[in-house]
């Protein structure tokens, strides 16, 4: 598989996690100014915006840890962006996730970490 095969791959594990549980999938693979929100769920009354992170081991380090304070910032405008294309006011609560994804012998291991960060502007 290619790099980007093998992130839908994982994009599409971790929108199974979701689902069950009980997340609802609003929408995928956002684009804009040269970015990408990964996915965008509902989970209760919150717009969560979530970025996936896949890593075969631990061995450089946990896939929580590639989230930068750069790929927060960029994902923090893209969400702004979100809400205004889509009429959403900005008085809806709004939340950054994470689902990291690691390999524990062939079997996939999911951590959502819920609220992962605050707004970076």
């Amino acid at each position: 598989m290619n790099k980007r095969q093998v992130g839908d791959y994982y994009e599409n594990l971790a929108c199974t996690h979701l689902r069950n549980q009980g997340a609802c999938i609003v929408d995928r693979n956002y684009r804009a100014l040269r970015g990408e929100i990964d996915i965008i769920a509902r989970d209760g009354r919150y717009l969560c915006f979530i970025e996936v992170k896949y890593r075969k081991d631990n061995r450089f380090g946990a896939p929580e840890g590639a989230v930068t304070i750069s790929k927060q910032r960029q994902i923090c405008k893209l969400s702004k962006l979100y809400l205004y294309s889509k009429n959403k006011s900005i008085d809806v609560p709004i939340r950054y996730d994470v689902i990291a994804i690691t390999d524990d012998d062939n079997v996939p291991v999911i951590r959502w970490h819920k609220n992962a960060f605050d707004y970076v502007g």
